[in-house]
Order: structure tokens, then C-alpha cells, then sequence
């Protein structure tokens, strides 16, 4: 609870945290909306494949021309790391882009601020110890529900208590798993023009709906804090906020939890479309255990909701605002030398899975797109099947013929073994998968 006292402290001795963005989208552009309004935060350096995009975001969110004309604006990423920056930001979503953007800054010994989520499942627990090796911090975005999910059970376990589940709300229902980008807008109560006016890419929101950006999330919350991954991928139950203790509880206790101490999602829909009352859609959560009957009458008593036995209790965050938040992940790196969350073994991974029966000579499309989507397994699990991760499945042709609802594997697709980024994951399987 020091942070703001620490950045006065920098900003009086004229000497600011200066940061540098890689991807001016939605989160970025939310980050930047903070910016002139934090005394002792700069961010001098912005990159983004359209420059001009990133010009005209910093003006839609309220830069003054002065500190626009005093930016450097680029599409050349290794510009990020020049200079006195202190913390790179890496927002651009592209796994491939985003290890090698996290290495340069590593190795030019700037902290890394990974926004980009997608990356961080396919290769965070190795760049979060090159980083270490390096002296700097690697850490997941604040803001974003990975790292706010990661507070709260390092909050609960540093408080004593035993963390039974942890995760986060979203809209769900099974048939959303084959949902396209054709067919995305309807569930959001969209047309496609009044999406493309906004700007809202339909690939990257269909992740949201298909369960992958879910299954990503509930990968590096795993990674972070060592939580296990449902044997089964995610249950996605519908739970509304005064009933994640009784309904994330182990199944020997009446809840779902096939045993305690797992990731998962709750859905805000019923399996029927209606909505769950006191939903979580925007939100974290955590569900504790109480390690004795004192803490469990304290639990009844300070007026907690608990199941029935009064001894399981869930504390949540009704909301995240993701690129709004950003400035606590830098600046505790800046200041205090420590992530706001990180990898630090390798528990979940996310799995491609075909939507349809693909066929032999297809391109696979990635996350959120026509051919797979996202599920999430446990790490020993994805490993001895062979399963490619969903960062790997853009641009990949297909070497035979894969059935729907069937995991793509490593042997169905053609794939470049020297490509860096498989490169990176290969080393990362070989360094952590053993440990698990």
C-alpha cells in the first residue's frame, strides 16, 4: 500500500518511471487514458504496427497535443527497449510477437510487464526465469483477471487459509465452443456494422465467447500460484456470487470440484440461457477454506457467506478494468522489484481443438477463429498426448484429417521445428515439464 508514496518520492527527485508500450489496442489504449494523470509515470516510447493508430488512440483517450509531438511513435519493436525506459509493456496479443518482444527487453535488462497472455501460457515459466537470471521482473498484467485472481489466493494462502478454487466469471454455454467469427456478433447483441464501427475485431471477441481466452486464463492463474487443473478441462458451472461456496467445493462435500485446490470458470448463464442470479461475469474470485471451527464461527459472525457446514467461504471482485489497472503491475516492478503474479511452473496448458471435422491440407486459423478453439488441460496431460498449444495453431496446415471435438496434435500439422517461438516452447516443455 505504498506504491503512490513511493512514485511521489521518484517524481520530487525528477526522475519519473518511464515506460515503453508495445500495442496500442483496447488495453493499451486504457493504459494510455491513465497516463497524464499519474505524476512520475512516462511513457515516451509507444509501438504499434500502424503508427498512426497508436497517434489518434493516444488523442481519443485525452493526450494534449505537447505530450503527442513529445512521443516517439514506431513500428519497429526494438526501439522499445532504447534509452532510459525502465518497463516494457507488452500488449500486442501475438504469442510469437510476444516472447520475442519479452527476450529483447530481458536481455536489455528492462522489466516486462506481459499483457499478452497468450504468450505467457505458451512459454511464461521460461521467461519468467530468464528474467530472474537477469535481475529483472517479469510479471501478468494487473488489471487483467489472471493477476487479480493471483492477489487473491496469495492473500488467502498468506492469511492461513486453504484455497479450495480460484478463477473467474464469463458468459457460457457448450454450444459456444463451435461459435465462429461469422456468428459471433449475435451473442453479444451486435450486428456486424455496429461492430466494425466500434472497432471490435470478431476473431479476437470470439475467443472470449468460444471458452479459449477462459482456458488461457485459468493457464497462467495455474502457472502463477501452482493451483491444479481440472482432470476434464473446464466445468464452466453456472454460479452466481452467494453460491461459489457451496457449488466450488469438493465433490465428497457436495460441491463439483472433483478435489480441492483447482482453477475453474463459472458461467453467468444457466445450461437453459437463462441468467444466474448475482452473476460474475466481470469478475475474480477465490474460495477458502477455514482451517478450524474459530475461523469457521468468524466466518458467520463478520457475515461471510459460507455452504452449509459454515466452513467454506469465497471472497470475489465484481470487476476487473483490465488496461485501467495497468500502473500497479508497473510500478511494483519499477518500485518495488516484484511481480503482480508469474509463472513459476508449468500446471496448465491450453490445447487446440478442432470446431468441426478439418481436413487434410486446411490452415488452422488460431484463437477465436473458424477451425480450432482453446481447452485447457493439465500440463502432464497435454504433454503425453502430444497436443499442439492453441499459440501454435495459426497458419499451420493440417497433415490429415482431424474429427470434431478431436485434440490437434503436434503430428497432424506441418510445423517448422526450428521456428523460434517453437524453439521457445520446446525448451520450455523440456525445462518444466519434468518438474511437474
Amino acid at each position: 500500500m505504498n506504491l503512490f508514496r513511493l512514485l511521489q518520492t521518484r517524481a520530487a527527485a525528477g526522475k519519473p518511471v518511464r515506460v515503453a508500450l508495445i500495442g496500442a489496442g483496447k488495453f493499451g489504449s486504457m493504459f494510455l487514458s491513465q497516463v497524464p494523470h499519474t505524476v512520475g509515470l512516462e511513457v515516451p516510447v509507444i509501438v504499434d504496427l500502424d503508427p498512426e493508430r497508436a497517434r489518434e488512440a493516444c488523442r481519443t483517450v485525452g493526450w494534449e497535443a505537447e505530450r503527442i509531438a513529445a512521443t516517439t511513435f514506431t513500428a519497429d519493436g526494438s526501439k522499445a527497449a532504447a534509452g532510459e525506459v525502465e518497463v516494457i509493456v507488452e500488449a500486442t496479443g501475438n504469442p510469437a510477437v510476444g516472447i520475442r518482444h519479452a527476450r529483447a527487453a530481458i536481455a536489455a535488462g528492462k522489466h516486462v510487464v506481459m499483457v499478452n497472455v497468450e504468450a505467457d501460457v505458451l512459454a511464461g515459466p521460461l521467461l519468467a526465469e530468464e528474467a530472474r537470471k537477469a535481475g529483472v521482473v517479469y510479471s501478468l498484467a494487473y488489471g487483467d483477471q489472471p493477476a487479480l485472481t493471483a492477489e487473491m489466493v496469495d492473500w488467502a494462502r498468506a492469511t492461513g487459509f486453504h484455497v479450495v478454487a480460484a478463477g473467474k466469471g464469463t458468459k457460457y454455454l457448450p454450444a459456444y465452443h463451435d461459435v465462429t467469427p461469422a456468428g459471433v456478433w449475435s451473442h453479444y447483441g451486435l450486428s456486424a456494422d455496429e461492430a466494425q464501427s466500434a472497432g471490435m475485431n470478431p476473431q479476437m471477441f470470439n475467443s472470449f465467447l468460444d471458452g479459449t481466452k477462459s482456458a488461457i486464463e485459468m493457464a497462467a492463474i495455474a502457472n502463477a500460484t501452482g493451483l491444479d487443473v481440472p482432470s476434464g478441462g473446464l466445468a464452466f458451472p453456472p454460479c452466481g456470487v452467494d453460491d461459489l461456496p457451496h457449488v466450488l467445493r469438493p465433490r465428497a462435500a457436495g460441491g463439483v470440484l472433483e478435489k480441492t485446490g483447482l482453477v475453474e470458470v463459472v458461467s453467468s448463464l444457466e445450461r437453459d440461457g437463462r441468467p444466474v442470479f448475482r452473476d460474475l461475469r466481470w469478475g475474480v474470485y477465490v474460495v477458502l477454506e477455514a482451517p478450524n471451527d474459530y475461523a469457521a464461527d468468524c466466518f458467520r459472525q463478520y457475515g461471510l457467506k459460507t455452504d452449509s457446514s459454515g466452513r467454506y467461504a469465497a471472497m470475489y471482485k465484481p470487476y476487473h478494468l483490465i488496461g485501467l489497472e495497468l500502473n500497479i503491475s508497473i510500478l511494483s516492478a519499477a518500485l518495488r522489484n516484484e511481480p503482480t503474479g508469474q509463472a513459476c511452473g508449468f500446471r496448465g496448458d491450453v490445447a487446440a481443438v478442432a470446431k468441426r471435422d478439418l481436413r487434410a491440407g486446411e490452415m488452422l486459423d488460431g484463437e477465436g477463429g473458424y477451425t480450432v478453439w482453446g481447452k485447457l488441460m493439465p500440463a502432464t496431460a497435454s504433454l503425453k498426448a502430444g497436443a499442439l498449444p492453441i499459440g501454435l495453431a495459426h497458419r499451420l496446415k493440417l497433415r490429415q484429417d482431424v474429427a470434431h471435438g478431436a485434440l490437434v496434435r503436434w503430428s497432424d500439422v506441418e510445423i517448422d521445428m526450428d521456428n523460434e517461438t517453437v524453439r521457445t516452447r520446446r525448451a520450455m516443455e523440456t525445462r518444466f515439464g519434468a518438474a511437474r
